[in-house]
């Protein structure tokens, strides 16, 4: 594999924590489909890892368990198969699994603080909305609808 694979900052996906499970695809790549094992299943001890600092390592068991993306509630696994190669497969897990590692373990977004329209452009809105229904009321072809 052609790792290390970042995950954010100077945090690596430690290639000594990966399992690695092959078998066969029922992928591309016609005959030779029947003969290689170039399906890859590539999971992660989420709970068990030293890799991770402590906060991200609780935010990402919290996300991901939350999204449904742990097994036992501590397993991340990672499938594919959308290759011929095996190498292939194994870089796009590896790079699958850091995203979702990556996406997870990001601090939470700041909420959104309400703010209020403008009156400037409230009132800009009426006037316009007025000028527009004044256009279509000139159309009517009747008089005197005031």
């Amino acid at each position: 594999m052609s790792g290390p694979y970042v995950i954010r900052g100077a945090v690596l996906l430690p290639e000594a924590e990966l399992r690695w499970r092959f078998s066969r695809s029922s992928g591309p790549g016609g005959q030779h489909v029947n003969t290689t094992d170039s399906q890859v299943e590539l999971s992660f001890d989420l709970a068990a890892t030293e890799s991770l600092p402590p906060v991200w390592k609780e935010r990402a068991l919290r996300e991901l368990a939350a999204r449904g993306r742990l097994t036992d509630g501590r397993l991340l696994v990672v499938r594919a198969s959308e290759h011929r190669s095996q190498w292939r497969n194994r870089q796009t897990a590896a790079l699958r699994m850091a995203g979702l590692l990556a996406e997870a373990t990001a601090p939470p977004r700041a909420p959104r603080r309400a703010t209020r329209v403008p009156k400037g452009i409230n009132e800009r809105r009426l006037r316009e909305k007025k000028q527009r229904g004044g256009v279509k009321r000139g159309r009517s072809g009747r008089e005197g609808w005031d």
